[in-house]
């Protein structure tokens, strides 16, 4: 069965705190290394909300600004992936952690807010619906929760990279 992130059932299975917190572990691990071979300053945040595991890479008060090379929305995505397939390699389990660069994800954030109000103003300028771009699952769950704030009804439509969301009025 799937469901509209485009997860398979056995993939969403409930994660336990301590589970989640082992994937933080091992994930903070892993980006320690990165960090290491690039020559980067960064320091680690790790968070359990929401049934998944949080890590923040953030600007260390001695820092020479390098993180912000890794801020960008692509990238941190990119190493999001990386940092995953690391977590799944080493518990055997499907991972959905979230990983945030330099407050990259806040940054995404407001721009997708930015998105949806292109999108209203379509809506309000007589369009049925308004089509955004292709997005990853956490993404798209940003958008149906900034929709639903507003009174819009948002599906997803697609697969794989091309899946993205469609937002109309309820």
């Amino acid at each position: 069965m799937t469901d509209t992130a485009g997860s398979t059932t056995e993939q969403r299975a409930v994660a336990t705190d301590d589970q989640l917190e082992q994937e933080g572990d091992i994930a903070a691990d892993f980006l320690e290394g990165l960090l290491d071979i690039a020559d980067i300053d960064g320091d680690l945040a790790l968070d359990v909300r929401t049934g998944r595991a949080y890590v923040s890479v953030e600007q260390d008060g001695d820092s020479d600004g390098s993180l912000a090379l890794l801020s960008d929305p692509d990238t941190v995505q990119a190493l999001q992936e990386l940092t995953r397939i690391a977590v799944q390699n080493k518990t055997g389990r499907f991972s959905r952690l979230i990983l945030d660069v330099g407050g990259s994800r806040l940054t995404r954030q407001q721009q997708l807010e930015a998105l949806v109000e292109r999108a209203i103003a379509r809506l309000d300028d007589g369009a049925s619906q308004a089509s955004l771009p292709a997005m990853s699952s956490y993404e798209r769950k940003l958008v149906h929760d900034i929709a639903a704030e507003r009174g819009l009804v948002s599906e997803s439509y697609g697969e794989g990279h091309d899946r993205h969301t469609v937002i109309r009025r309820a």
